[in-house]
């Protein structure tokens, strides 16, 4: 279909990409054809009837007259026969389709050509003679070329490698001139040393110990280095499945510190609920774009942060932003999720990448009620063109009684003030007090104000998520209050015992447990596709608007396939309204028509699962329709489509029956191995200076879309295994056509659309 991308045809999940394909590393430059033959000039035999020279003379015996009377002889000279236009013409025609002729055939030429057999066989043989030679003059050319090209690149090599620092001092990256030979030698006495202590240590525990050998990621070799990039970015490391967290062992708080942070908690309180509660001349609302604009000014003269923190830069930009909504879902369990980390991530997984409680301040009373809490987070982007924010910050839980009426406030503030043993991440991400109001409604519902409110580092950000990240929709209170409130509909879904479900699913229990292997199928594909926990992508440089970013990690765990994963993102921008997007990806019948997706197979839905008011927000289980001659495994697909105003997810992995039938008998779902496909569609507008409106399809729009695609394929059973250039060439081929065929089904709809008079019915 696409060339070398037959591996991964299929339509996501357990892919396994033969190894044949991953492995077979053949050179073919197609910038480099055969120099075109031209005509050879007529043979020229021999005569065959003139007389020649006929043996040696004798120099040693015979007489002198003799040798006199053969010297007044005259030589004869040799006469040739050039081959006439339409001989040659003909020997052309025959040579092209038979280079090689036979008796028969050297017989029949020649009795058409009026040559001799033997004019006809020489003719051929050095014919091939020419032909040859003008092949190996074309190949050494070629090997000139790669020669010059191969030089070049040592060379700018040896001078990328003379220029590189030590990322932690700014020094040279071998300090003391050591050789590389030296430090191998070093590296290997050491990792000796290491698995003799690890021997030793494993007689007193009782199991053995992994040494660092076995904790090392391998090498990827990627082959990219033969095209020029925009900017340099390191090779992708493969990656461990177990996530890590900074090593900042000294980041206790100790007896006098606690008490300057539950002062900071009660300041930071105050703070957050006059945030909530206050409009002008805090909040101004813009007329253009209907959001509100802290006013930085009456901000600084409300409030004075007990401690001194830095004073504001060019180097730092303000991101604030407010917003309100109703959940379904009591406050005692919103809180219960905020105050654990492990929650927490579950209620967020597109916004919260890690997240732990490093230390417990205070306790609280009455429950959650006063509790303090130094945490770390991850927060993302579903993509890796986004950089993640870092953050160690407290977050404190209070309950208090406004006016007669009582809420929880969750608010969370700034370390740094008073401790500076953080690790600071890329780019610098400083939480200033943010959180949330929480108020119960009748029925279970819950009224939540939310404010987010940060300092970020100013860092050089890709253009096609710019305008995403700088208006406050990547990490803005909208998109997480947007996220919460589809969430607890999801939650209210899982626990509600009187929702009717379509297709197999036999019991509220097998219900409960499709929907907890769907979850961790989104949070795996979510955390996948992101620049957290230190993943590092490597440009395709191929893209046209560089875009398209692969990494590989090594899995060992369960819930993945285990071995080696290749992994590729791709985000283009769409002019087409984000919820046009989101129906054709979620709807398994059009997506089918989508070749590159659906592999020719038909989709058909066996269960369905509601979890959203939305109808997009839903759960599904579909059968992939093989055509009975083929030899493929019937397998199932689960997919999640969720919505919201900030944002679509459509996630999809393939499962085979067993499992879902281990599923759907109430068994622990988490053994079942995932590997999700999936899209990210963020909703934008269209930036133009002048105001007007742009054409497409022959339509304006004011609106459109970002489209975050995510391929993962298992490459190799093998971690040790490696990628070479024509894997990643199949796995992008299949990215862009991916973007191609959903953008023109877009566009065809979207012309139907247009035609129908826009009453919402496509064609």
């Amino acid at each position: 279909m696409y060339g070398d991308c037959e591996a991964i045809s299929s339509m996501g999940g357990n892919m396994v990409v033969s190894s044949e394909t991953l492995f077979t590393s053949t050179f073919q430059n197609p910038n480099f054809t055969y120099l075109p033959l031209e005509p050879l000039p007529p043979m020229i035999p021999k005569e065959e009837n003139g007389s020649l020279l006929r043996g040696k003379e004798e120099m040693k015996s015979g007489s002198e007259s003799e040798l006199q009377e053969t010297t007044k002889q005259p030589l004869k000279k040799k006469r040739y026969h050039r081959h006439t236009a339409h001989q040659i013409q003909e020997l052309e025609a025959v040579f092209k389709e038979c280079p090689h002729p036979d008796d028969k055939q050297r017989m029949k030429l020649s009795q058409e050509l009026g040559l001799k057999p033997r004019q006809v066989k020489f003719w051929f043989q050095n014919r091939r003679t020419q032909m040859k030679a003008q092949q190996d003059r074309s190949e050494n050319v070629i090997l000139r070329a790669e020669n010059e090209s191969l030089k070049s690149e040592f060379y700018r090599l040896q001078a990328e490698l003379s220029k590189l620092v030590c990322p932690n001092c700014g020094g040279p990256p071998v300090p003391g001139g050591v050789s590389f030979d030296e430090l191998r030698i070093e590296n290997a006495r050491l990792g000796e040393e290491l698995e003799r202590v690890c021997a030793i240590a494993s007689r007193y525990i009782g199991r053995p110990i992994q040494t660092m050998g076995a904790l090392m990621p391998p090498s990827l070799e990627l082959d990219m280095n033969i095209y020029p990039r925009q900017f340099l970015e390191p090779m992708p490391p493969t990656l461990s499945e177990t996530p890590s967290y900074p090593d900042n062992n000294n980041l206790i708080l100790m007896e006098e510190e606690k008490t300057i942070a539950m002062e900071l908690a009660m300041s930071a309180t105050d703070e957050l609920a006059k945030m909530c509660r206050t409009n002008e001349p805090l909040w101004v609302r813009n007329n253009e774009t209907g959001k509100e604009v802290l006013n930085l000014d009456e901000h600084s003269r409300m409030f004075h942060w007990p401690l001194n923190l830095k004073q504001r830069s060019s180097e730092f930009r303000t991101e604030a932003s407010r917003d309100s909504s109703v959940v379904i879902m009591n406050s005692i369990t919103l809180v219960d999720a905020f105050v654990d980390a492990n929650k927490w991530m579950e209620l967020f997984p597109s916004i919260v990448a890690r997240a732990k409680c490093v230390q417990v301040i205070s306790q609280g009373v009455s429950g959650t009620n006063g509790c303090l809490q130094l945490m770390y987070a991850e927060l993302h982007v579903l993509s890796p063109l986004v950089p993640t924010r870092e953050a160690y910050f407290l977050r404190y839980c209070q309950q208090q009684n406004v006016e007669d009426e009582t809420y929880w406030a969750i608010v969370d503030f700034p370390l740094d003030g008073f401790h500076n043993s953080l690790q600071t991440s890329f780019p610098l991400y400083k939480r200033r007090p943010s959180g949330c109001l929480i108020q119960d409604m009748p029925n279970g519902y819950s009224r939540v104000t939310w404010v987010e409110h940060a300092e970020i580092e100013e860092k050089p950000i890709h253009q096609i998520f710019s305008h995403f990240v700088h208006s406050g929709m990547a990490f803005g209170a909208n998109r997480w209050l947007a996220v919460l409130e589809r969430q607890c509909e999801r939650i209210a879904s899982l626990m509600a015992t009187n929702i009717p479900d379509i297709g197999v699913i036999p019991s509220p229990e097998a219900r409960k447990n499709l929907m907890r292997l769907s979850q961790r199928m989104i949070r795996t594909f979510c955390v996948n596709i992101s620049s957290c926990s230190g993943q590092v992508w490597t440009a395709v440089p191929d893209s046209s608007d560089d875009t398209v970013r692969i990494t590989t990690r090594k899995v060992s765990e369960a819930g993945q396939p285990n071995g080696l994963i290749l992994c590729a993102v791709s985000t283009t921008w769409l002019p087409y309204p984000h919820h046009h997007v989101f129906d054709l990806l979620r709807d398994e019948r059009r997506r089918a028509q989508l070749e590159v997706l659906s592999n020719g197979n038909a989709l058909h839905e066996v269960a369905h699962i509601a979890n959203g008011s939305h109808p997009g927000n839903c759960i599904s289980l579909l059968r992939i329709n093989v055509a009975s001659n083929s030899s493929q495994q019937v397998d199932l697909m689960l997919q999640e489509s969720c919505t919201d105003k900030s944002g679509s997810l459509v996630v999809y992995s393939t499962v085979d029956v067993d499992s879902v039938q281990l599923a759907m008998s109430g068994e622990d779902p988490s053994c079942i191995p995932l590997l999700p496909l999936g899209f990210f569609i963020t909703p934008m507008e269209l930036m133009n200076d002048g105001g007007c409106k742009d054409e497409a399809n022959g339509h304006n729009i004011t609106t459109g879309s970002l489209l975050t695609v995510g391929l993962q394929v298992l490459a190799s059973t093998i971690p040790s295994a490696k990628i070479n250039l024509s894997s990643i060439a199949a796995i992008n081929n299949h990215l862009c056509t991916t973007v191609q065929q959903i953008s023109s089904a877009l566009s065809s709809n979207c012309i139907g659309y247009c035609n129908d008079g826009g009453n919402g019915k496509e064609k």
